[in-house]
């Protein structure tokens, strides 16, 4: 099969737009006995994958292939795997694999689990023409929504739900979103859904007017202050700076919660403006497989829709750039044109 994988002409960091993900040719790969094998039909591209590709993120497996927002059906299993068919369309996120014995495991904490293992990081993901699950950790996937819809969802949408459940947002409260791209734009209509007010802070003009034209009672520059003060308020951009910003946006008690996997290094934070009056800074790591179904289900009840731009899979670096530059709004996702 083709398949996308990082290997990068220097090591350390490289830009994408050096060429560190490349067109290679590899294996289909065998499932193990847990697992299925899944042909890829689409992918949404998320921040981190650039993160993988660029080096942000420490190498797990050497010439990885990045992607874990895949849609696909299945096309063999494991001879332990039982209740899946071929054909079945399922989801492949992030959390791919954990012990299941450990403390965190056990009191249903599975995101922290110390032995976990993630799609496109620790095994080869969706940039591909066929990837492999875990049984226990595959989505089922309702059948009345397309692929691309869907795609964002497994990732985006998952953590922007984790995200919000962390940033602890009060019925009916004030929330403020930093940065409004995939992940932010599912997670303002779950929020709106639920009776929030919304306040947007990001670069890019697009996407300040999709956030308008999704509800949000305001949208305006990243740095610049919200209309009113904040219960809670959600950090997508990986950027640190914007770190002290959101905490003197909160009102007393408020909660900021940091929902990505990497963020550039924070300022100094000044203790009376920024964290007195029992404001809360809080970091999302991953998801829990509960987190997924819940989320998946609430998307379902409340319609929420992936804004989505398309991109052929053999273009995948260019959609990876394009996310890098801000050059579109809503979620990027590749469908599969590899022969």
């Amino acid at each position: 099969m083709r398949a996308w994988t990082v290997t990068g002409p220097r090591p350390g960091p490289r830009p994408v737009e050096e060429g560190p993900l490349r067109l290679t040719e590899k294996p289909v790969p065998v499932p193990a006995d847990d697992e299925l094998l899944v042909h890829v039909r689409a992918c949404g591209v998320c921040r981190t994958d650039l993160h993988v590709t660029e080096g942000d993120l420490p190498v797990h497996r050497t010439g990885v292939t990045p992607g874990h927002e895949v849609v696909g059906v299945v096309a063999g299993r494991g001879r332990a795997v039982n209740g899946f068919a071929p054909g079945d369309r399922v989801g492949v996120a992030w959390l791919r694999r954990t012990d299941g014995t450990c403390a965190y495991c056990l009191r249903g904490a599975e995101n922290l689990c110390p032995a976990s293992r993630y799609t496109g990081w620790d095994a080869d993901g969706g940039y591909a023409e066929y990837t492999t699950v875990p049984a226990a950790f595959a989505y089922r996937l309702p059948g009345e929504v397309d692929d691309v819809a869907l795609a964002p969802l497994l990732c985006a949408g998952i953590i922007g739900h984790r995200a919000l459940r962390r940033a602890a947002l009060p019925p009916g409260g004030r929330l403020g979103l930093y940065g409004f791209g995939g992940s932010a734009h599912l997670c303002a209509q779950v929020a709106l859904a639920e009776g929030a007010r919304v306040h947007v802070m990001t670069r890019g003009e697009a996407a300040r007017a999709l956030a308008l034209e999704l509800g949000a009672a305001s949208a305006q520059d990243a740095y610049a202050a919200p209309p009113e003060p904040l219960d809670s308020a959600i950090l997508f951009a990986p950027v640190g700076d914007l770190v002290p910003v959101a905490l003197r946006a909160l009102d007393r008690g408020g909660v900021l919660s940091v929902a990505g996997i990497h963020l550039s290094d924070t300022p100094p934070l000044r203790y009376e403006s920024e964290l007195f009056y029992e404001k809360e800074l809080r970091s999302v790591t991953s998801n829990t497989r509960e987190d997924g179904r819940d989320f998946l289900a609430l998307a379902a009840r409340h319609g929420v829709r992936a804004t989505t731009h398309t991109y052929p899979l053999s273009r995948a670096p260019q959609a990876l750039e394009d996310l890098k530059a801000g050059r579109f709004d809503g979620a990027a996702v590749l469908v599969n044109d590899l022969p």
